[in-house]
């Protein structure tokens, strides 16, 4: 065991928990510490969180507070969904921003599903042609909506829209003044215990990035402690559900959250053939990144060298 005084710091971002899973088990249970790692937790508002504001969800990625504390030299290494990294690193380096890297593919495979009404008339994923679906934009629920209807309708029939965070999102949906939203693990448990309909559901990859200040073997250790609490959560999924629930603020218990959603592998390398199709995809929608990345610039892979 490495004693206290080797610890290497290391600030690492938590939002969601369900996204942030293995980090916050790799911290609880000490897995960091076995890996040489003193390990400060830096938490952000989430649009999963009941406390989040309507104003932390703004669709300004910069303004976030994710991003405005690593822009201002707050955290060391963040992870969001594999379509808002790819975005946020193209756009930092564009909009004179903290430079960020594509530093591996992440360890959590969050669910993300469509929601509407109980006695909504919407009972297909064709139904939602030209409606508005709330999410939040830029981020997880915004890019993995669009991965999930363009097999059913054409990008002129796509509509998105920012409607504040996803309890807010739900109690729109709920009292019939939004027609569909789209939620990660807890809201979509909540979801149906409320008796809300599920139109469909597809989990959404993260992605770690970080400054250049972080060397390889350092974040090696980071993807490895976070690869032995993906190993821990499979084997005992609802030992950790109370981080989820607890973003409820008392709408759902533990023991109500579906484990089954939950999934979660080793970190692994961004490779070049996956940076090509995830980056043409976004190509492809208006406005959702810039064109001119290239793979080099965007992605290092120096953990595994």
């Amino acid at each position: 065991m490495t004693t206290d005084t080797t610890l290497k710091k290391v600030r690492l971002s938590v939002s969601n928990a369900v996204h942030s899973l293995t980090v916050l088990v790799a911290s609880e249970e000490g897995l960091f510490v076995e890996q040489g790692l003193d390990v400060e937790l830096v938490k952000t508002a989430g649009a999963a969180q009941v406390d989040t504001t309507k104003e932390d969800v703004r669709t300004a990625i910069f303004d976030r507070p994710l991003e405005a504390l690593y822009n201002a030299g707050g955290m060391d290494q963040f992870r969001l969904c594999e379509w808002g990294i790819v975005k946020r690193v193209v756009d930092g380096w564009q909009s004179d921003q903290r430079p960020a890297k594509i530093v591996g593919l992440g360890a959590a495979m969050s669910k993300f599903a469509i929601v509407v009404g109980a006695n909504s008339s919407i009972v297909e994923p064709e139904q939602l042609a030209d409606t508005e679906i709330a999410v939040t934009i830029y981020n997880g629920s915004h890019f993995t909506t669009l991965k999930m209807l363009e097999g059913f309708l054409t990008k002129d029939e796509l509509k998105v829209t920012n409607a504040g965070t996803m309890p807010q999102r739900l109690e729109a949906v709920r009292k019939g003044e939004l027609a569909a939203a789209t939620f990660n693990e807890p809201w979509i448990s909540v979801a149906q215990k409320q008796g809300l309909r599920i139109i469909t559901e597809a989990h959404s990859t993260r992605i770690e990035a970080a400054g250049d200040e972080m060397d390889g073997p350092t974040l090696a250790a980071t993807f490895r402690a976070q690869a032995n609490a993906a190993e821990l959560i499979t084997a005992n999924p609802a030992k950790y559900t109370h981080y989820m629930s607890d973003e409820t603020g008392g709408l759902l218990t533990p023991d109500e959250l579906q484990t089954w959603r939950l999934l979660y592998v080793a970190p692994a390398p961004y490779t070049r053939a996956r940076f090509a199709r995830t980056y043409q995809w976004m190509l492809g929608f208006p406005d959702l990144v810039p064109e001119g990345a290239t793979y080099e610039a965007a992605v290092d892979n120096r953990a595994w060298e």
